[in-house]
């Protein structure tokens, strides 16, 4: 399973890469492969303000439908719209061109309550 240790991750199985104020998220590599075949990723939550473990979005794969949650609190400024028209990203490259949406931070100190990738790794 591939578990990057440069990445936070949530107990909800998103992943998020911190750039100052601002993370990218997706989810991870264990989580695609939980869900198998993404068919396709609703994310209808761009320039919202969303609390964390807010349901940002859906993911829909062959056999299921699950909520994407947010893993920090804050606006979401940017939505991956390569995923509409490749939403296989997801299971293809997870933690490239399959993130999902970028946010503005509001609260730097949720950061606390992610796992490194040992402590994520421990639990799946």
């Amino acid at each position: 399973m591939n578990i990057p240790a440069n990445l936070k991750y949530s107990h909800d199985h998103e992943w998020v890469k911190v750039d100052g104020n601002i993370a990218t998220v997706g989810i991870t590599d264990f989580a695609q492969s939980q869900l198998g075949d993404v068919v396709f990723v609703d994310i209808p939550s761009e320039g919202e303000t969303l609390s964390k473990s807010d349901v940002f979005g859906a993911i829909e794969a062959v056999k299921t439908v699950a909520d994407a949650l947010m893993p920090v609190s804050g606006k979401i400024i940017e939505i991956n719209g390569n995923l509409e028209g490749s939403p296989e990203s997801v299971n293809k490259d997870p933690y490239g061109e399959g993130w999902m949406v970028k946010i503005e931070m509001s609260d730097l100190s949720e950061l606390d309550s992610l796992m490194d990738a040992e402590a994520y790794g421990a639990i799946i």
